[in-house]
């Protein structure tokens, strides 16, 4: 099992990254199993263009089931998001832009500096599949652990929650509240699990991590090896297509 004592580095935010070679790479459907929940979250929250499978590049689904694998007995990553078509990237960032402007009081900042924090939290949808969106590829996965109960363990924020709190390394240097401890530790193992895996964590965002994306590259000073497929129609045969 993954030590819980090891300390989540503070880590700055990816910076624009274009650096590529770009693979063949099928993506294939995740299910739940005795060590995966699938519980696609845009479905349920009402998105018009969300996607009902979970999909996630062929070399990134084997690295999640490496990461899963070393859960303890009983207990389960619960998967929120995956592959997402642009369609969606374009949705999300249109409805998620105006909460975050108004929880964040943005209103009377520059256009440059609000959308700086809005891209903390949501992608840019800019429809480049050479520089795409990371979900859009299929490298990037949203998710949680439950535990034998199949009770989420306790994160400190909920699944796309728009506030300081949700930066991976938060509770780090927080020891102001009772669950503190509990809640480090918590992400510390989700932590610890996806990396020692060969994923890259979001530091905005302690439940978003990278295989093979921009982000991914960024962080590892090497090139992206997954492009963007932006529909589902491109998904069968898309290898010879667009990689």
């Amino acid at each position: 099992m993954i030590s819980q004592s090891c300390k989540i580095p503070s880590v700055e935010d990816p910076a624009r990254y274009t650096v590529r070679e770009f693979q063949r790479s099928d993506l294939v459907e995740i299910t739940s199993n005795e060590k995966i929940d699938v519980c696609m979250q845009y479905p349920l929250l009402g998105m018009k263009n969300a996607e009902v499978q979970c999909l996630l590049r062929k070399e990134a689904a084997e690295k999640l089931y490496e990461a899963a694998a070393k859960l303890p007995k009983g207990w389960r990553f619960r998967i929120w998001d995956a592959w997402r078509p642009f369609a969606l990237q374009h949705e999300l960032y249109e409805t998620y832009s105006k909460d975050i402007i108004r929880d964040f009081g943005l209103e009377k900042v520059s256009e440059e500096e609000r959308n700086a924090v809005i891209r903390g939290f949501v992608s840019d949808p800019i429809p480049d599949r050479e520089i795409p969106p990371v979900h859009t590829t299929g490298g990037a996965i949203d998710l949680t652990i439950l535990d034998v109960d199949g009770k989420e363990l306790d994160m400190g924020t909920g699944f796309d929650a728009f506030t300081e709190k949700t930066r991976t390394d938060y509770f780090e240097a927080s020891n102001h509240i009772e669950e503190a401890d509990r809640i480090r530790e918590n992400r510390r193992l989700l932590y610890g699990l996806m990396t020692d895996a060969g994923f890259t964590n979001l530091p905005s965002e302690w439940w978003h991590y990278d295989y093979g994306d921009r982000f991914w590259a960024y962080y590892n000073h090497c090139p992206a090896i997954y492009g963007g497929v932006f529909t589902k129609e491109e998904i069968h045969g898309f290898g010879d297509k667009h990689e």
